[in-house]
């Protein structure tokens, strides 16, 4: 189950939101802005932030009416195969109500967190409350083959008919289900590959671990279809494999990646001296995997096959191939960030970057894992998140805007060129854009890079000035928009200025000079000037300065003013 998020709206419910938090695993304790404190994440916008959560499979517990819960989820209640566990619970702690998520575990849930509050969970699933299971929502470790032949299975049960339980699953053993011997209905727990009768529910145990040596072809065609092939000949169910495994050397192999992403399951890799001798034998990796009391079922010089005496877990057994995401948050405003970088936030174990923009993200933080660095130590925090990922963490490295705009993307891949760390080949790289201060600053002021335009960094840290001013004279010749990054710092002031003597050699003293500082955050301003009043007392670190080209125009709506440069000549 991933991590519950529990949402309280006002300050009342903190005391109660705390208390259901102390009996989950890692849940996380959502506040409506300005209207709770001491919570681990504030929100401002309750239905975006709940169906955000929702869309990530996150079980919710919303300590407020049942009503505004089910209206603010309706529109994404498309499969109930898919949804998340959703449990409204009452202001006082005096009822617990679950709402959605039969399929996955939400009973349970609500049964868990009535314990805590010691009151009764209110739940209305006839064949739980009377067989205390849910034959439709396994728990973990199993997979229902056949649901379409639950509702009539399960009605048959509730009319008076029998069962009898073959295979080994206590979940099953231990209910109130009417076992027999003699049972008219049937309950199959097997590893097996089998055609279900009507009269039949098939669970399929996650007990199958695959060790693949490093033979296994790279090409994932290939090495997906050499699997299939085997678990057809030996009869065995895909939908019971628990993981695959191989040695941490070969975590990037694109073969292992294919398979663990084609049949849907955990990718593990161990160190040789936890396998021990003949550590590259696919045998000797699935017995690893699967526990020395497992029982080999398939020998080949590419996968072998264990059947363990119990499902396995695989996000326990080894470690995972280390990932390292670079992301882009954008300006600095959460409404500006992308869901695919607030979802790697959120999976991460660790992030990585300049303390001031890990700050400006800190209200998503939840178990992560925080690594602080200056804004100067761009190759030290890539190596960093390099070896961090090397050892099978999860690492978001972050930047604000756009991470390959003047940011961490170009610092990692040179690391990686740089020291050429062996370890460093099996990372799953990623880069996740964000909207760049560019961006953010031309779409508040209208259009100003309509047309051709060009970025230049007026830091000399890490080039010359005489190649910065080379490109100023050019692209100033050339009649490009120029946005300059990084315009003054404390220890840097005088090369605006130089750079507006340059422009003016060119330019006229009347072009548009956008300045845009604190872009989505708290004190923004964008403000707008000509070239000949372009001073670096108005500019900081944190203010993007945008140069017109000489088509570039202001005009005015209203009492405000747009500025554009026309698509045409």
């Amino acid at each position: 189950m991933n991590t519950p998020a529990i949402i309280v709206l006002g300050q009342n419910s903190v005391v109660l939101g705390k208390r259901i938090q102390t009996g989950l695993t890692n849940a996380t304790l959502y506040g409506l802005d300005r209207r709770t404190i001491d919570v681990d994440v504030s929100f401002a916008n309750f239905g975006e932030t709940l169906r955000s959560l929702f869309t990530q499979a996150r079980p919710i517990i919303g300590i407020c009416a049942a009503g505004i819960l089910i209206r603010t989820l309706a529109p994404l209640l498309t499969d109930k195969r898919q949804e998340p566990p959703v449990i409204a619970i009452a202001e006082d702690g005096s009822a617990v109500v679950p709402l959605l998520g039969g399929l996955h575990g939400v009973n349970d849930l609500a049964r868990q967190i009535a314990a805590a509050l010691e009151v009764q969970a209110a739940i209305t699933t006839t064949g739980d409350l009377r067989f205390r299971t849910a034959l439709l929502s396994p728990p973990p470790g199993y997979c229902l083959a056949n649901p379409g032949a639950a509702k009539t299975f399960i009605s048959d049960l509730l009319a008076g008919a029998t069962v009898k339980l073959l295979g080994n699953a206590p979940w099953l053993a231990d209910s109130k289900l009417p076992i027999a011997a003699d049972g008219q209905l049937t309950l199959q727990v097997t590893e097996r590959a089998v055609t279900p009768a009507e009269d039949c529910l098939v669970y399929y145990p996650t007990t199958l671990a695959i060790g693949i040596s490093s033979t296994i072809s790279p090409d994932p065609v290939t090495a997906i279809a050499h699997l299939q092939q085997i678990l057809t000949k030996a009869e065995l169910a895909p939908a019971a494999i628990a993981g695959v495994f191989g040695l941490a050397s070969h975590a990037g192999h694109s073969g292992i990646q294919a398979i663990a992403e084609a049949f849907n399951v955990p990718a593990r890799f161990f160190e040789p001296s936890f396998v021990g001798q003949a550590a590259e034998r696919a045998e000797t990796i699935a017995i690893a995997a699967a526990g020395a009391a497992s029982q080999l079922v398939v020998q080949d010089q590419d996968c072998a096959i264990a059947v363990a005496l119990r499902p396995l877990d695989a996000n326990t057994v080894g470690r995972p191939q280390g990932r390292l995401a670079i992301v882009g948050t954008g300006p600095g405003s959460a409404e500006w960030m992308s869901p695919e970088v607030k979802q790697l936030l959120h999976s991460a174990t660790d992030w990585v970057g300049y303390s001031t923009y890990l700050n400006l993200i800190e209200p998503l933080r939840t178990h992560q894992q925080r690594h602080d660095s200056d804004n100067r130590q761009e190759l030290d925090r890539a190596r960093l998140a390099l070896n961090l990922a090397a050892a099978g963490r999860f690492v978001a490295v972050v930047s604000s805007g756009d991470p390959g705009i003047y940011a961490m993307a170009a610092a990692v891949f040179e690391a990686l060129e740089q020291d050429a760390k062996p370890a460093w080949q099996q990372i799953a790289i990623q880069v996740a854009p964000g909207i760049s201060a560019l961006q953010a600053a031309a779409a508040r002021i209208g259009a100003p890079i309509g047309h051709d335009f060009c970025v230049i960094s007026l830091s000399d840290i890490l080039k010359p000035w005489s190649a910065i001013a080379e490109r100023i004279t050019a692209a100033a010749a050339a009649d490009f928009v120029i946005a300059f990054y990084n315009p003054v710092s404390q220890q840097r002031t005088w090369q605006l200025d130089k750079a507006r003597e340059l422009l003016l050699a060119v330019r006229s003293p009347d072009t548009p000079v956008v300045l845009a500082r604190n872009l989505g955050r708290a004190g923004e301003s964008v403000v707008v000037r000509s070239l000949s009043q372009l001073s670096a007392n108005e500019v900081d670190m944190r203010t993007l300065v945008l140069v017109g080209s000489g088509k570039t125009r202001i005009i005015q709506q209203r009492d405000r003013a747009w500025v554009y440069t026309p698509r045409h000549y």
